[in-house]
């Protein structure tokens, strides 16, 4: 029984492709992919993007032991359910208004070894990520900026089991956790060409869980005023413990997007 709940806990783990993209177009710091010419007036960028992260790190849950997780991406893949990420920024001089979204459900089911006390399980787990922040450009010119940036993101894990047939036939069960953390750092990127650009950030902070950080790098290309697109690298990690709920993970791989601009 006891390898049935740890299967549960692996799957969430795997969940939170989590959390939140890259720089210039696909980061939840998404700065525009900035032009030559000097603007005036708001600018708006939405970039959808895909982040191919694996995670690794100690997970508990349903009152079980802390399990240790190491899950590449298509381990995680294997069980995706559905997953949507996308930022937006909205931009006035000097200033900008930053949010980022990240949902991802996986599911799975097994069947027990002897089928005495189930025939079968099924494991559901959503997680959420969510960050909305302010920005401030400490540096710019035509090529590029750099800004200070501070923000809230919130987490929401959930896990769902349910049995089916033996003696826990109609048993279900959730364990979950919401929090809330607080994150400043900078980002940035840097025009080389009026085309060819390079974009980076960096966040930590913590709240809810003792620490959360973020970091990446990504090399863009501006194909007009209104297209980029940019591929890189990121690296996340998060450690919350709360009344027998843990979730301390990295989650890190490539990570590539599209950003349209007006």
């Amino acid at each position: 029984m006891k390898a049935i709940y740890l299967h549960a806990i692996v799957l969430l783990a795997g969940v939170t492709a989590a959390s939140i993209g890259n720089a210039a177009d696909v980061t939840p710091l998404a700065p525009e992919a900035k032009t030559v010419e000097t603007r005036s007036g708001w600018e708006f960028t939405v970039a959808p993007y895909f982040w191919a992260a694996g995670i690794s790190g100690d997970v508990r849950q349903f009152g079980l032991p802390e399990v240790n997780i190491d899950s590449d991406f298509g381990d995680i893949l294997d069980n995706l359910d559905f997953a949507f990420m996308a930022a937006a920024e909205a931009r006035y001089d000097r200033y900008s208004i930053v949010g980022d979204v990240v949902y991802v459900k996986l599911g799975a089911d097994a069947h027990t070894p002897r089928g005495i006390l189930a025939d079968s399980v099924d494991v559901t787990s959503e997680t959420f990520a969510g960050l909305l922040g302010v920005g401030y450009a400490v540096l710019e010119d035509q090529n590029g900026h750099l800004d200070v940036f501070g923000g809230m993101k919130v987490w929401s894990v959930e896990t769902d089991i349910s049995f089916n047939g033996g003696l826990l036939a109609g048993v279900e069960r959730e364990d979950s956790a919401t929090w809330v953390d607080a994150v400043v750092g900078l980002r940035g990127n840097y025009f080389f060409t009026p085309e060819i650009y390079v974009t980076g950030w960096g966040l930590v902070g913590g709240g809810g869980a003792d620490v959360d950080w973020d970091v990446g790098l990504g090399l863009g290309y501006k194909f007009n005023d209104t297209i980029s697109a940019v591929a890189g690298y990121r690296a996340l990690g998060v450690n919350y413990e709360n009344d027998g709920f843990v979730f301390d993970v990295v989650q890190q791989g490539p990570i590539i997007g599209v950003s349209f601009h007006f």
